[in-house]
């Protein structure tokens, strides 16, 4: 009896387990989809067994957390500016455009900056309490862009998990409304393939959730792909464009104007971020 406890003693105390989980880098689909990509890792550190006897768990390290990079389209400073913001920038594929724009308004005169800005602080801090590392491409409501390539910039040194513009349109086409999102397309980089592709239809899906109508009158079921936007032609982290919905139709321009209404703009835009980020 003694000799067959010496033995397997001996046996566990030569055995060790080495347990570790790898996660992918979120490369691009090798064809366009609007399903979301699994965006998680863990890492779970080496224990080992000795003496018969389990050693404590060694504590595992804390997950990364993720950055999102949040661009309120416009700047309230920019109308009065229009020597900076028409000056000329990259806008990729070997296109240049103004640096910046005023934006649209309510005919009630409720700005689309203002609109932007308020939003993205709601999604802010709805993602921040989520544990989500926020950042923006401007820091106010009062100042004068940034260019549209410095906002793109801004967004690939961050090395956000995700960036999202904000914005709403301002159509005066009959009956026009309704949200769209928008991706780089083609794409020019492995981000703005399949991962952006990703986001933008999680986008999609989280707002049509929250009740808002796919817009009317640009693109198809809610997403809106484009090669003209600087912001997401020269992002190499996945980027995608929200147009909420159109500030010159009535019932969407109340919407808008309220803080009711622009809660459940930054509710929906919120869901969709998390969704795509696995959280």
């Amino acid at each position: 009896m003694l000799a067959v406890r010496a033995r397997v003693l001996s046996t566990v105390m030569a055995g060790s387990l080495l347990l570790a989980a790898c996660s992918s880098g979120g490369a691009a689909a090798p064809a366009p989809s609007l399903t979301a990509p699994s965006s998680s890792s863990d890492f779970v550190g080496p224990s080992s067994v000795s003496s018969a006897v389990a050693s404590p768990t060694v504590p595992l390290p804390a997950k990364v957390r993720k950055v999102v990079m949040l661009d309120p389209g416009h700047n309230g400073g920019n109308a009065s500016h229009p020597a900076e913001i028409n000056k000329q920038v990259p806008a990729g594929r070997g296109e240049t455009k103004p640096c910046n724009t005023t934006g649209t308004s309510t005919r009630a005169g409720y700005t689309e900056h203002a609109f932007n800005w308020d939003v993205a602080q709601r999604v802010g801090a709805a993602l921040a309490a989520r544990g989500v590392v926020v950042q923006y491409t401007r820091d106010s409501d009062a100042g004068v862009g940034p260019c549209v390539d410095k906002r793109a910039a801004r967004g690939n040194e961050s090395d956000a998990a995700a960036v999202v513009s904000i914005h709403a349109d301002g159509s005066d086409s009959a009956g026009a409304r309704g949200f769209h999102v928008s991706y780089s397309n083609p794409s020019l980089n492995a981000a703005q393939g399949g991962p952006s592709i990703d986001l933008a239809g999680d986008l999609r899906d989280a707002l049509r959730s929250g009740g808002f109508p796919p817009s009317t009158y640009l693109g198809a079921n809610g997403i809106y792909p484009r090669a003209d936007l600087a912001g997401l032609n020269l992002s190499n982290r996945p980027a995608a464009l929200v147009e909420c919905g159109n500030m010159r139709n009535p019932a969407e321009a109340a919407a808008m104007s309220s803080a009711p209404g622009r809660q459940q703009y930054a509710d929906a835009i919120t869901a969709g971020i998390l969704r795509y980020l696995g959280l």
